[in-house]
């Protein structure tokens, strides 16, 4: 509190002084006993110097952070000239923090601090004050600004904003190896005092690491700091500010610092004589052992390559690293045989693959080590003489001739017997046998060989004492070719000779093929038949490299005469038996331009002379057929087009009224409708298709008994409801047909009720009920009295 008011008291004297002066561009302020003049300019008048009293007075510009005290902290004094002490002048403040961290006393101008604050939220707060009359209200002079500094002190410790730290450093660096740099923030004003002067020092850590007080800059302490002995270290490092004097906040962070691993320690072998046993039954390639060389180093700088030192047994065996383990992988390259060698003695040497050169004063960086290999006994089963067998035998061969043999034995210590016998999976036509005892193989059926030339199957051999112990032989079989097919044409080749055809002209090469054996091991030899070779129009000339040339031998071909010539080739092997055969080629003349090219060989060219190409030809018939296909289809449009109904439905709940456009011929137009039913009951119907609709499908027609002379009109109706009942193509509703003319002299009579001897009244309709559907809708209509006027006449 002593300081705290010295301070005070000091900034007093400052600005009382006339040693400060405000910040801002506002009148100039000067001791509140010596009135401060402005100069103002006033419109409408010559500029001239006017004297003005002072305005204010600011006794503090300064307030101290962090205030703790029980009252306002007070902050200053404003003042205007003008106020006389009588109570008439009211002083305003407005600005950052007027009303909530700072108030003013409205009679004497002391401004107050009413809590407390933080120079790093808020380093300063512009104010603007004013002197008002109380009575009119109006200001006595012009708005003032002025600057409120929050003064610091020393709150906040250094931080550091990265911590903890982790770094790394190589083993075996020297002394003052550059580790890492940290850095510490203090938030309190750097530019006044020592609160934000920070000094750094390590309170954990010693004597490996140091720091340089002022930057920061941790490096190594002590040389050859072994990874393999400590490889984390663990620092605490301190940040103090004031200088690190008594009494300056701290603040501290901890790095985490590993050595990393250089190649410093060749790899050894923890023990210099490695025994192994090895199976002699172990297949090629095979890892019969593994042994280990020891490296304390991490990482590539631990990886180990192993090798076999030439020596003793160093061809059969062979030595891989595993990238895992870094253990050497001892496998086998040749097979091993217990009754041959039974032990192997050889040198490995480990080394590293990644050599670091400052080290190699320290020594070699590999070691070597003996393994001892001890060859272990197992029964095996017997061994062939070879690998594979091949062996020929001749086609047709009788069955039961023996071809070879095959032979195995058992090298095992008290060898065993062998048996012998041929696998059935791999010959299941059993084409061959073998002898159990002596392995003689013989043919078991006659062989072709253009039906299979070769043959490949296996022979298991297997001890006597102990059968599950077998091995297994490919045997090969040729069989060889015995000359018994001739010759022949290899393809079928169509010829042409051109009508212009000049004599010693080829006009086709031709090759043969022979079954017996492959075009390359045989020779060909081709001549014309001998009845061929009297006057022949062409001849066949041997090239001597297994093809031929049909030569011509006339000037000039007529197909008018002659289109086909048969030509008999005979064609002869040159294996013993020798085998031939004739093969008929067929020439066709054809007509040929001047250059020997082939224009047409077709038989239909002979008789145009003239001229119209085959091209043409067809154009000419794809005309003619798109012209007779427009005629069929313009016939059949127009028959359609006839036999189109010229009635129009109309459809209605009851029934179906039919309309004809075309005016019938009265009664005697017979043809329209058939009326006879009407006319009289005694008329036999002939089968005519209903003519009221148009039917989907043609049905047989209907056969009616006849009727009988005396056949009441009532079964004659029932009789026709019951065709038209089962009828499949009458229509599903009621036809009424109408006539508007009846006739004269009609057997049936009017059909009219006018002069009817009987009236509507004497008829009774209720058997139209018993009809069915088709006809309720007359049921309906004379059924109903009350719908029925007997005195009116339709």
């Amino acid at each position: 509190m002593l300081t705290r008011n010295c301070l005070s008291l000091l900034l007093w004297v400052l600005f009382d002084g006339g040693l400060l002066t405000p910040l801002q561009p506002q009148p100039q302020q000067t001791l509140a006993t010596e009135p401060t003049e402005n100069v103002l300019h006033l419109p409408g008048r010559r500029s001239h110097f006017q004297r003005v009293k002072r305005g204010w007075v600011w006794n503090q510009f300064f307030v101290l952070e962090e205030y703790m005290g029980s009252e306002p902290q007070y902050v200053g004094k404003l003042h205007s000239d003008l106020d006389k002490g009588e109570g008439t002048v009211k002083y305003t403040l407005s600005g950052d923090g007027a009303g909530t961290v700072f108030t003013i006393d409205e009679t004497t101008g002391d401004i107050h601090a009413i809590r407390s604050l933080d120079r790093e939220e808020k380093p300063f707060y512009t104010l603007r004050a004013q002197a008002v009359d109380i009575e009119t209200r109006k200001p006595l002079e012009p708005e003032s600004e002025f600057i409120i500094k929050v003064q610091d002190i020393n709150d906040n410790e250094p931080k550091f904003l990265d911590g903890p730290y982790v770094a790394s450093v190589p083993e075996m660096s020297p002394v003052g190896a550059y580790v890492l740099q940290v850095k510490a923030t203090d938030a309190d004003d750097p530019t006044y005092g020592n609160s934000a002067r920070v000094v750094y020092s390590i309170l954990q850590g010693q004597p490996y690491f140091s720091i340089d007080p002022k930057t920061g800059v941790i490096r190594t302490a002590l040389p050859n700091m072994d990874r393999e002995v400590k490889e984390q270290y663990q620092v605490l490092i301190q940040a103090k500010d004031m200088g690190g004097q008594l009494g300056g906040l701290a603040g501290t962070t901890i790095v985490n610092i590993t050595l990393t691993d250089v190649n410093d320690n060749p790899p050894r072998f923890p023990k210099s004589i490695f025994h192994l046993k090895v199976p002699e039954s172990s297949p090629i390639g095979s890892a019969i052992g593994r042994i280990r060389a020891v490296d304390p180093d991490f990482g590539q700088n631990a990886e180990i390559e192993y090798n076999i030192v030439p020596g003793d047994g160093g061809n059969l065996f062979d030595i891989v690293t595993d990238e895992d383990t870094q253990e050497g992988v001892i496998k086998l390259k040749k097979p091993l045989d217990f009754e041959t060698k039974k032990a192997y003695t050889f040198k490995v040497e480990a080394s590293n693959l990644h050599i670091d050169h400052r080290f190699h004063s320290a020594g070699p960086f590999k070691d070597t080590a003996t393994v001892k290999i001890s060859v272990l006994d197992i029964e095996e089963p017997p061994v062939f003489s070879k690998p594979l067998y091949t062996m020929e035998v001749y086609e047709d061969t009788p069955v039961g001739t023996i071809i070879g043999a095959v032979t195995a034995q058992d090298l095992d210590v008290g060898s065993s017997a062998v048996r012998y016998f041929i696998d059935w999976k791999s010959d299941g036509d059993s084409y061959f046998t073998i002898d159990g005892t002596e392995g003689t193989i013989a043919t078991n059926e006659l062989l072709d060989r253009e039906s299979t030339a070769q043959y490949n199957f296996s022979i298991i051999a297997s001890k006597v004492s102990n059968p599950l112990l077998s091995s297994k032989v490919n045997i090969l079989i040729n069989v060889l070719d015995v000359n018994e097919f001739p010759p022949e044409i290899s393809v079928p080749y169509e010829t042409a000779v051109c009508e212009n055809a000049k004599p010693g002209q080829i006009i086709q090469i031709v090759s043969a093929a022979d079954r017996d054996l492959s075009p390359a091991g045989q020779q060909f030899s081709f001549r014309l038949s001998p009845e061929a070779a009297v006057k022949p129009n062409f001849t066949v000339r041997d090239f001597r490299n297994n093809t031929a040339g049909i030569e011509t031998q006339r000037n000039g071909y007529s197909r008018r005469q002659q289109e086909l010539y048969f030509l008999p080739v005979v064609i002869e092997d040159s294996s013993y038996p020798v085998q031939s055969s004739t093969n008929t080629m067929t020439i066709r003349v054809c007509r040929c331009d001047s250059d020997g090219t082939i224009l047409s060989c077709n038989v239909e060219a002979i008789f145009l002379p003239v001229g119209l190409s085959t091209g043409a030809l067809i154009a000419i018939l794809l005309c003619i057929v798109i012209l007779l296909a427009i005629v069929v289809l313009y016939v059949a449009l127009r028959r359609q087009k006839k036999k189109d109904t010229l009635m129009t439905s109309k459809e209605d709940i009851r029934d179906n009224v039919i309309h004809y456009d075309d005016e019938g011929g009265g009664e005697e137009d017979t043809q329209a409708f058939d009326i006879g039913a009407l006319r009289n009951p005694k008329v036999i119907e002939e089968n005519k298709i209903r003519r009221d609709i148009k039917p989907d499908s043609l049905c047989l027609p209907r056969q009616r008994p006849p009727v009988e002379d005396n056949t009441d009109i009532r079964d004659f109706i029932n009789q026709r409801l019951q065709e038209n009942d089962v009828d499949p193509t009458a229509p599903p509703y009621d036809s009424l047909a109408t006539y508007a003319y009846e006739g004269n002299g009609s057997v049936a009579d009017s059909l009219s009720s006018i002069d009817s001897l009987t009236t509507e009244a004497d008829q009774d309709y209720d058997y139209l009920a018993d009809w069915g559907p088709r006809f309720k809708v007359l049921a309906d209509m004379f059924g109903e009295e009350e719908s029925y006027n007997p005195d009116k006449v339709t």
